[in-house]
């Protein structure tokens, strides 16, 4: 098999600069803006994402130094497998993240529900579609029980990376 090779379509900046601040998960935190900006060739693919609340942001972790098979989330004392949990420290190194659309302006996508570090590389943009994207019961594995009768844990809300 050939190697894939991606090729960034803008950056992602936000206020992140270390793991110290910055959420879990995105949509835990309404009040942090972020702003993609693509690079000039690609702004014309905006085009009508204003009309959408959300988009899906896929992007490369390259602050990511390892690879890990199995790792232990914040949530759990016990390993899970890689693919069972959403570590930057993947083979592929790809992640994504659903945000709230604030504005666009010209290159630019401003938006909220923020969980990526400044500077990310920008792989591709989708919109969220609720037709297609949400689901019915769903259930999350490991996850569930931490968030038991629609309680979200302390750890999730206030717990940084």
């Amino acid at each position: 098999m050939n190697d894939i090779i991606f090729h960034p379509i803008g950056v992602i900046n936000t206020p992140y600069k270390s793991s110290d601040n910055i959420p879990i998960q995105g949509r835990f935190d309404d009040s942090t803006e972020g702003c993609c900006v693509l690079y000039d060739k690609y702004s014309g693919g905006l085009l009508h994402l204003d009309k959408f609340s959300h988009a899906i942001l896929i992007y490369y972790f390259h602050k990511s130094e390892k690879e890990e098979i199995k790792a232990r989330p914040f949530l759990e004392s016990e390993e899970h497998g890689v693919f069972a949990i959403r570590t930057p420290n993947r083979p592929n190194k790809i992640g994504f993240s659903t945000v709230k659309i604030k504005r666009i302006a010209g290159n630019k996508l401003f938006f909220t529900q923020v969980d990526i570090f400044d500077g990310t590389p920008l792989l591709d943009i989708k919109p969220f579609v609720k037709h297609f994207d949400n689901r019915e019961n769903v259930k999350s594995g490991w996850l569930d029980k931490h968030f038991k009768n629609g309680n979200i844990p302390n750890e999730v809300i206030i717990k940084k990376r």
